[in-house]
């Protein structure tokens, strides 16, 4: 087949570069001046594990190109993907103008039937609202398909050829029929539903991934005070089917351009309709006051004095491989920080960059390795999970810094790691590892 999408963020250049793995003909497009000369040059303008190798491959094989003309690669697609951009509004609403831009740009550029899907992450209604622009600016015969992702950032390659299904909306068998057969080498858990219903799929999966996230941590911050083991606790419930162990994991919250954004745009959605999602509303506060954990633990540790004291900062990435620092958890800690007057010393493996551009400057010494960030630290805070960090030579991490204190927001560590050193160690939710002072709860008497 041959395909054309529309934008190469980080889902389209994903989906791009995967469609033409498969044997595909594929055009990426993309209107920036950078990033189109980035790609084009053979480089890949986001992290993402094998991507570029892939990348490589598919474009000596003839399978893969980039161009700044949208026009030519519509004029020659079977199928043409929308993958632009849908940022927040401050509302919480999705940000429908370059879907409605792009949609315009391909009305203008049809010849011939074409199947036009939006892989955007798109509010209910949006296909239709896609659908009608083109139908008013074209005679030229095409179908509209709802065609959602579901991939995650540092395992988009494999979310993409080994997915766990593919859902396509579609107003049109004879389309949806044709966008299966393109999918059919990944998987055959294939479900064709109608526009909206694959939209809101979208939107409900991600919210319940969310939820899962924030009741984990709940658990976790009662964990502390009554003496369990959340680690213990959500192994349990992970061997319940019905549950499953995926997104189990306590920590201090989470990040990216999904789940944030995709949250707050369902909670919009609702009110569109006059339905308030106490649920979702709820998620997103746990959600945010999670990430405070860290701070509130310093507090505790330095009598509510941060003025002055040195900490360190490992992990700026809202997750480990990626370097995608929208909504990381890492932005509020260190802006707190930062405020308060405490000295940070910051390490990320790839994320430092883009998050630099987010963040500026603020008095933060950004280091180019892990043991020269917390050399002389009063504290060190674990905030992303990265492998790295995870191998540390705890003793020799002892060594350098002014106080052998470490906050594990993502309980990278285990018991026996810390055993032997004279790490003051704070984990979240297992307080049987976490030395130093917490509220105590007397068992029940029956």
């Amino acid at each position: 087949m041959n395909i054309a999408v529309i934008g190469t963020g980080y889902v389209g250049l994903v989906s791009g570069i995967c469609y033409a793995e498969l044997g595909n003909s594929v055009v990426c497009v993309d209107k920036d001046p950078f990033k189109l000369a980035t790609l084009q040059s053979g480089g890949i303008p986001i992290y993402e594990p094998g991507l570029q190798e892939l990348s490589t491959k598919n474009v000596a094989a003839g399978r893969l190109s980039y161009t700044g003309d949208l026009r030519a690669a519509v004029h020659g697609a079977d199928l043409v993907i929308i993958a632009v951009g849908t940022p927040p509004l401050p509302s919480g609403e999705a940000d429908l103008r370059y879907i409605e831009a792009a949609a315009a740009e391909i009305a203008d550029a049809l010849r011939g039937y074409t199947i036009v899907a939006v892989k955007s992450t798109v509010p209910v209604g949006t296909n239709e609202r896609v659908r009608d622009l083109i139908r008013s600016r074209t005679d030229e015969p095409f179908d509209s398909v709802s065609l959602p992702e579901f991939l995650r950032e540092g395992s988009a390659i494999r979310d993409t050829l080994e997915p766990d299904r593919v859902v396509i909306g579609a107003e049109s068998r004879e389309a949806a029929n044709k966008v299966a057969e393109l999918h059919k080498p990944l998987t055959d858990r294939i479900m064709i539903t109608d526009l909206r219903s694959a939209e809101l799929l979208k939107y409900a999966s991600n919210a319940f991934l969310a939820t899962k996230i924030s009741l984990i941590n709940e658990i976790a911050n009662i964990c502390e005070k009554v003496g369990a083991d959340v680690t213990q606790v959500a192994e349990g419930m992970g061997y319940d089917k019905r549950i499953g162990p995926a997104f189990l994991q306590a920590g201090i919250g989470y990040g990216g351009s999904c789940f944030p954004k995709d949250t707050r745009a369902l909670i919009q959605i609702a009110g569109h309709v006059e339905y308030d999602f106490k649920l979702l509303r709820s998620v997103v506060e746990v959600n945010r006051e999670q990430r405070f954990n860290v701070v509130r633990k310093l507090e505790m540790i330095f009598g509510g004095e941060l003025r002055g004291k040195t900490i360190a900062v490992w992990g700026l990435s809202f997750k480990p491989n990626t370097d995608d620092v929208r909504e990381s958890p890492a932005l509020e800690i260190m802006r707190h920080l930062t405020d308060v007057g405490a000295k940070v010393r910051a390490y990320d493996p790839i994320a430092t960059p883009n998050f630099r551009s987010l963040f500026g400057d603020r008095g933060v010494a950004w280091c180019e390795g892990a043991l020269e960030a917390a050399t002389g630290a009063d504290a060190l805070c674990l905030l992303t999970e990265w492998e790295e960090f995870a191998k540390a030579d705890l003793p020799e991490l002892q060594g350098v810094m002014g106080r052998p204190i470490l906050i594990d927001g993502r309980n990278v560590f285990r018991e026996e790691d810390v055993a032997g050193t004279d790490f003051v160690y704070y984990s979240i939710g297992r307080p049987s590892l976490n030395q130093g002072v917490r509220e105590k709860v007397p068992l029940l008497q029956y």
